[in-house]
């Protein structure tokens, strides 16, 4: 058995609740990613050409501050990496937590909430972000029950 993290970004709650309980069903660890300058509403008001939210899907070089690090993050096979679909693309935030640490030879299994759209080029966007990791897009995680999430974690571990 590999011993797994679930590690998310969540910006108004959704994600986290479904992390909280992936975490649960597989007897995980749980680690929420934390930026230093947290997101105001009007930061995620994805209408305004000018919010911090869609500024930072503009700029491929975004790296937001995050406020904590995973300790020991090397005893994970497994990390199941949740954030909520922004432009098709996981928020910047999640590039930062993937270059922080060497992820050589982990599987990192992608799941998001969102509004609407899908996962998009997650995968391959973010696989710059952790080479030597096996970067799997596990898909949209909304509104899943404790036994589709145990079915969904099922496959990778």
């Amino acid at each position: 058995m590999t011993k797994a993290l679930v590690a998310y970004f969540s910006a108004s709650g959704t994600t986290m609740d479904v992390a909280s309980r992936l975490a649960r069903v597989t007897d995980s660890d749980l680690f929420a990613i934390v930026p230093a300058n947290p997101y105001t509403s009007a930061d995620l008001n994805w209408r305004d050409k000018q919010s911090r939210s869609t500024l930072e899907a503009a700029d491929p070089s975004c790296r937001p501050a995050i406020t904590s690090r995973v300790e020991h993050i090397e005893g994970y096979d497994t990390i199941f990496l949740g954030f909520p679909i922004w432009w098709y693309v996981a928020p910047a935030i999640i590039n930062t937590f993937l270059e922080s640490y060497d992820l050589t030879g982990k599987t990192i299994v992608l799941f998001a909430t969102s509004g609407g759209s899908g996962m998009g080029k997650t995968a391959s966007v973010l696989r710059a972000s952790a080479p030597g990791a096996k970067i799997v897009d596990g898909g949209i995680l909304n509104n899943a029950s404790n036994a589709s999430l145990e079915k969904f974690a099922a496959r990778y571990l």
